[in-house]
């Protein structure tokens, strides 16, 4: 589809009517709209390489990429934008340890999109009956829950493990930290539609203001930086032994694009079935040439679902919008420069809320598909699998080092296939 119909006159949406993926509004409105999307991207899709360290400018890069990428893959049919994933956040902090930190974390990003990629092209050819059977809502809901919950220690402090010295986090600027949390908290329940939304956006940016006031911003950066040209591209660094760091985040990104991609059959009553495989595809497409070039690894984005339930519009045009506007934005390396300025106090507090709230997606995901955790084939799995987790609890063999997200993930998936397997057979599972 290279074109879009004007969904009636093109200015207004009548009551009980959508926008739909192949339609636009007039030009000036489709454009105001696709610069919306982008401010509802932009706090968690720069938090990421603000936390892990990676230049914002080449993640906002790949973004708009990306983002064009998956219009295309998907024959612009599945609205979407594609922004940074916080699954990538504990792999990439692992994997930096050492010499060539970057290059490696880079690999093990650009190794998952590929396996993403792998994946969304067995279910297109396939069908997503056998995801189902392998990934039950029990197992997404532990490994998301893992994944945000692993993170609690960074939000708090990072202890470099060369000197031992605390850097960063909300121990850094503890006044900093509460007052980012108080008013992500506050802009949450004070505000309706776009800005309530934007809570953590507009809280990291109160924090910023409170650490400007504190001396707590360098501004050395900004000045030093140009105002126009490329981003700071890096070549991943071959190394094994971090690929089971990031084997479990692939399994959160296949349930996060499975989501998405219900989300919008369900909120413009078209069958988006058949698109699954290509979703998956493209996100993991994206997510390898930004492991490629120096960017975060990439996934739908909720924040920009809500934008559409607000907002009734889901033409791919207005995404064509934000992925153009996400590129722009990219090559101004005074841009990135600025966002690269946020103190650790700032995203200690920030992370305080965001690494609890992925945390509890997991349990939101149980919930929403009533896992019954009166069946030990649920519970035990689940339980052992999240203290492994937490606790981050990791295992050596040889040069490879399986930290506790991937223990508590390999943990999870043998006992629940194993026990599955054995109460069936012997007819146990009473509760199932």
């Amino acid at each position: 589809m290279a074109f879009w119909t004007l969904h009636g006159d093109g200015k207004k949406i009548p009551p009980g009517e959508v926008v739909a993926p192949g339609e636009r509004l007039v030009w000036s409105r489709t454009i105001s709209m696709g610069l919306q999307h982008v401010v509802a991207m932009f706090g968690a899709t720069f938090l990421v390489p603000i936390i892990t360290e990676f230049p914002p400018s080449t993640t906002l890069f790949f973004s708009a990429v990306g983002t064009a990428l998956f219009l295309l893959l998907t024959r612009n049919r599945l609205p979407s934008y594609l922004g940074s994933s916080f699954a990538f956040i504990s792999p990439i902090i692992a994997a930096k340890a050492g010499a060539d930190g970057m290059g490696k974390a880079l690999f093990g990003v650009m190794a998952a999109g590929l396996l993403l990629a792998v994946a969304g092209w067995i279910v297109h050819v396939a069908g997503s009956g056998w995801l189902n059977a392998f990934m039950p809502p029990v197992m997404t809901g532990t490994i998301v829950m893992m994944i945000g919950f692993n993170l609690a220690g960074t939000a708090w402090k990072t202890v470099d493990d060369k000197t031992g010295d605390t850097t960063g986090g909300m121990a850094d600027a503890p006044i900093t930290a509460w007052i980012t949390v108080l008013t992500i908290v506050l802009i949450t329940v004070l505000f309706r539609g776009l800005i309530g939304r934007l809570s953590v956006l507009l809280g990291v940016g109160c924090g910023y203001i409170a650490a400007l006031i504190q001396g707590q911003v360098d501004f050395a950066a900004i000045r030093d930086a140009d105002w126009f040209g490329l981003p700071e591209f890096q070549a991943p660094v071959v190394e094994w032994a971090v690929l089971p760091m990031f084997l479990p985040v692939v399994l959160v990104l296949i349930a996060e694009n499975v989501g998405h991609v219900k989300s919008v059959a369900l909120m413009t009553g078209q069958d988006y079935d058949k698109s699954m495989g290509r979703a998956l595809m493209a996100d993991g497409f994206a997510t390898a040439l930004a492991g490629v070039g120096g960017g975060s690894g990439t996934t739908t984005y909720a924040e920009n679902i809500g934008v559409m339930a607000a907002t009734k519009v889901y033409s791919t045009a207005v995404y064509w919008v934000a992925a153009a506007t996400a590129l722009a934005l990219s090559l101004i390396p005074k841009f990135g420069a600025a966002v690269a300025t946020v103190p650790a106090g700032v995203i200690g507090g920030a992370g305080v809320v965001l690494y609890g709230m992925i945390g509890l997606l997991g349990a939101r995901i149980w919930v929403e598909n009533k896992v019954n955790f009166a069946s030990p084939v649920n519970l035990f799995p689940a339980a052992a699998a999240l203290i492994l987790g937490i606790a981050n609890a990791s295992f050596e063999f040889g040069d490879i080092e399986l930290t506790g997200i991937v223990v508590g993930t390999i943990t999870a998936f043998a006992l629940y296939h194993a026990m599955r397997a054995i109460a069936k057979w012997r007819g146990t599972d009473v509760a199932a």
